[in-house]
């Protein structure tokens, strides 16, 4: 097993995290060690094929209970999986590999594409991401530190 060079990074039971290939700065996530691959909420997805690969087109929300600033972005296709949400429904999603930073470290990883619009929030961050070096204490919060006001602001969301 390779360690991280950031082992033992404590993370709260939520953080702000940034998708810096999406232009996101700040988007709330819910920490979520009982999901085994990351959550980004996406519509208007759209599969389709660039020089002979399969290619998704999506678009990101960032902010809870808003339509605004919503992102498009384009990337490959990492993989394809079932998924069972805690509800016990199954989904067929498409899968990317993201860079994400979390509580002050860069990770890359694999995250789902999904409607989320119902959820409290846009991203889950499961345990293939975390288990690279981060610990979770269940009892705090924004241990990566607050969103600017305005962002908290525009999220519309609890902070």
């Amino acid at each position: 097993m390779t360690r991280s060079s950031h082992s033992n990074t404590s993370t709260g039971w939520r953080e702000w995290v940034s998708l810096p290939e999406l232009g996101v700065d700040w988007i709330k996530a819910k920490i979520d060690t009982g999901a085994r691959t990351s959550s980004l909420h996406a519509f208007d997805i759209e599969e389709f094929r660039r020089d002979g690969e399969d290619w998704v087109r999506f678009a990101v929300r960032p902010w809870q209970e808003s339509q605004a600033d919503a992102v498009t972005h384009e990337c490959p296709v990492h993989d394809r999986r079932a998924v069972r949400s805690s509800s016990g429904h199954a989904e067929d999603r498409l899968v990317v590999m993201l860079r994400m930073r979390l509580v002050g470290q860069d990770v890359h990883g694999e995250v789902t594409l999904t409607n989320r619009d119902e959820m409290g929030f846009r991203m889950l961050i499961g345990r293939q991401v975390l288990r690279r070096g981060f610990i979770v204490d269940p009892a705090k919060s924004f241990l990566g530190g607050r969103a600017p006001r305005e962002a908290r602001r525009r999220n519309r969301g609890r902070s």
